[in-house]
């Protein structure tokens, strides 16, 4: 049965869900009442997964989709706002929740093992951030990107990173400047995401695209993956030094040996994740 299913969560369920697609971890936000906002405690959770996978070695991918009919409409507003009352009027719960956010959104690029989104709708501020910080995305065609604060008197500031790390600088200052919602096929346009495909499908293919790269050796994957985003904050000649220091580790592995052997020798090589 496809995992797109329709699933009406009851008041008890969790906030995040966990379902296991062959060596595919799926995690699914499942607020779908707050349009899947981006609350402390679901921070916490999506964290605490991401923790619990980075050390599980039959893990070898990581769906991130979410139910109902947004994706995630960012941090949670109303729990902003009813920290206005404390003594400082919210200014230190405002901080540890933006840093939370920010480790959170962290930990999904230090990951060792691809992150795939799997977009089915809105995706805003926070939500366009956590799609931005996955290492691929797969939107519907109904889905739809913004960072809509400055609409609200609050710049997406946090979300601003990632955003600016997927797409070129003047169509991410339109989406910062303006907050106007940009629909799937631009999002493509603009390497927000990867592929755009049919409503009600998302998730199942970013759940074989997940499982296409979890063919590959794990050992590689974490090795590249590492090094696509740290030579990415260097300067030309720093990456090209960083980069062929990591190749010559990687041509020291067991499955860069068996791997290019079996490459030689026209047949499909056997990785031991080492």
């Amino acid at each position: 049965m496809s995992t797109q299913a329709a699933r009406a969560p009851s008041p008890h369920q969790p906030i995040l869900l966990r379902e296991m697609v062959g060596p595919i971890a799926v995690l699914i936000l499942n607020r779908p009442a707050a349009r899947n906002s981006l609350s402390t405690a679901m921070i916490a959770s999506l964290h605490a997964e991401l923790h619990d996978i980075s050390n599980d070695k039959a893990v070898r991918g990581v769906v991130l989709a979410a139910n109902g009919p947004a994706f995630s409409a960012g941090h949670d507003m109303k729990e902003l706002t009813a920290r206005r009352t404390d003594p400082d009027r919210g200014r230190a719960f405002f901080a540890e929740a933006m840093n939370a956010c920010s480790t959170m959104m962290q930990a999904i690029v230090h990951l060792p093992k691809p992150v795939v989104a799997a977009v089915q709708g809105i995706a805003t501020a926070a939500g366009c951030q956590l799609v931005a910080s996955c290492d691929l995305a797969i939107a519907s065609e109904a889905a739809s990107f913004a960072t809509p604060g400055v609409d609200i008197g609050l710049f997406c500031s946090t979300p601003m990173v990632a955003l600016s790390r997927n797409v070129p600088r003047k169509q991410a200052m339109e989406m910062l400047l303006t907050g106007e919602p940009v629909p799937a096929a631009r999002a493509r346009e603009i390497g927000l995401v990867n592929r755009v495909v049919a409503a009600g499908t998302e998730r199942d293919a970013a759940i074989a695209l997940a499982e296409q790269v979890a063919l590959k050796s794990a050992y590689t994957i974490k090795l590249g993956k590492e090094a696509f985003y740290r030579q990415a904050e260097m300067s030309l000649a720093d990456a090209y030094r960083y980069a062929a220091e990591v190749m010559t580790e990687n041509m020291m592995a067991r499955d860069a040996e068996e791997g290019i052997g079996a490459f030689i020798e026209k047949r499909t090589p056997t990785w031991r994740d080492e």
